[in-house]
C-alpha cells in the first residue's frame, strides 16, 4: 500500500515544517527571542511609518522609499514569524500546499521589492550628492510611477514564475520541509521528480535582484564617496564613510544571507540545517530590526520629528497626572 502511495499519481498536499531539528526539544525556549525580535520589528517599522505619513516635511522622495522598505519589514516577517511562534508553543507545524506556495510567493516577492527600494535609495542619494541641481527634475512623481511598474512587472513576473513552477511539481517523497517557512528551494528539494528548470529560475532570480541591484548599488556608492572626497573637509568625509559603510554592511548582509539560503540547494552546498535555518530566518529578521535604525532613527529629519513628537507627548500627559493629584 505505501509503495502503491508514492507513486507517480501521489503527491503530498500538507507538509511539515522540521526547522532546528537539533534544538527541537527546546523549541519552548525559542519563542521567547523570537516574541521580542518580531515586536521590536513591528514597534521600530509602525514608528517610522507613522511619522512619515503625519509629518508633511517628509513626504519627500527618499523619505517615501523609507516608508516603502518599513512597509516591507513589516509584511515580510509578519508572514512567518507568527507561524513560527504558534509551532514553538503549540507544535502547529503542518501547512497545506496551497498555505506554502501563498507564503513563498508573499515572502519571495516582498523581498524583490525591498531589493528594488534598496536600488531606488542608492540612486536616489547619487543624484542628491553628485548632481544635485538636477535633483527635482529627476526625482518626480513621473519616476516613481515608472519605478512601480517596474518593480511590479519585474517582481510580480518571476516570482508567479518561481511559484507556478514550484506548483506544477510532484511531492511523493518525504514532505518534511527543513525550514520555519516555506523557502523556494526547501519545498523542491522534496520533488520526486526533475527540478532542473526550478533551480534555473533560482538562479535567474539571484542573477537579477543580486547581480544586477548589487552591480548599481555599489556604483552609486562608489561616485558618492568619490564626490564627498573632491569637495567635503575631513569631518564630513568621516561622515560619509560612516554612513555609507553602514548601509553597505546592512544591504550585504541581506543579499548575501538571501544568496546562500537560494543557492545551498542549487550549489550542493553542505550545511547543517540549523544553520541554514538560521540563515534564512536572518535574511528577513536582521534587516527589518535594523533598518529603522539605520535609515530612520540615524536620519536627521526623522530623529527630529520622533523627538519632537515624544516630548509633545510629554507635555500632554504630565498635566493629566498633576490634575488627578490636586483631586486625591
Amino acid at each position: 500500500m505505501a509503495e502503491d502511495l508514492q507513486g507517480a499519481n501521489f503527491s503530498h498536499t500538507r507538509f511539515i515544517f522540521m526547522g532546528f531539528p537539533e534544538l527541537y526539544k527546546h523549541r519552548r525556549l525559542l519563542f521567547f527571542p523570537f516574541f521580542i525580535v518580531y515586536v521590536a520589528i513591528l514597534v521600530g517599522n509602525s514608528t517610522i511609518l507613522f511619522v512619515i505619513k503625519t509629518c508633511e516635511s517628509l513626504h519627500g522622495p527618499m523619505y517615501i522609499l523609507i516608508a516603502g522598505m518599513a512597509l516591507v519589514n513589516v509584511i515580510v516577517p509578519t508572514a512567518i514569524i507568527p507561524n513560527m511562534l504558534l509551532s514553538f508553543l503549540f507544535d502547529w507545524n503542518e501547512i497545506s500546499l496551497v498555505g506554502c506556495l501563498t507564503q513563498m510567493f508573499v515572502i519571495h516577492f516582498f523581498s524583490s521589492v525591498e531589493s528594488t527600494i534598496l536600488l531606488a535609495m542608492a540612486l536616489d542619494r547619487f543624484i542628491a550628492i553628485c548632481i544635485p541641481l538636477r535633483y527635482n527634475e529627476i526625482m518626480n512623481s513621473t519616476v516613481f510611477l515608472k519605478l512601480s511598474i517596474f518593480t511590479a512587472v519585474r517582481s510580480g513576473s518571476i516570482m508567479t514564475s518561481l511559484v507556478i513552477l514550484a506548483h506544477s511539481l510532484s511531492f511523493c517523497g518525504s514532505n518534511i520541509i527543513k525550514q520555519c517557512y516555506c523557502e523556494h528551494m526547501a519545498l523542491v528539494s522534496l520533488s520526486c521528480g526533475s527540478t532542473s528548470r526550478n533551480e534555473t529560475m533560482g538562479l535567474i532570480v539571484i542573477i537579477c535582484f543580486v547581480g544586477c541591484d548589487v552591480s548599481v548599488i555599489v556604483f552609486s556608492y562608489i561616485m558618492i564617496l568619490k564626490a564627498v572626497l573632491r569637495t567635503a573637509s575631513v569631518e564630513g568625509r568621516w561622515k560619509a564613510f560612516h554612513t555609507c559603510g553602514t548601509h553597505l554592511i546592512v544591504m550585504l548582509f541581506f543579499y548575501l544571507t538571501g544568496s546562500v539560503t537560494f543557492l545551498a540547494h542549487n550549489l550542493r552546498i553542505a550545511i547543517p540545517t540549523d544553520a541554514h535555518t538560521f540563515l534564512g530566518i536572518m535574511y528577513i529578521v536582521f534587516p527589518a530590526g535594523l533598518n529603522p535604525i539605520i535609515y530612520g532613527v540615524r536620519t536627521k529629519e526623522i530623529r527630529n520629528v520622533i523627538v519632537r513628537l515624544f516630548r509633545m507627548r510629554r507635555k500632554l500627559v504630565l498635566p493629566v497626572n498633576t490634575n488627578k493629584l490636586r483631586y486625591q
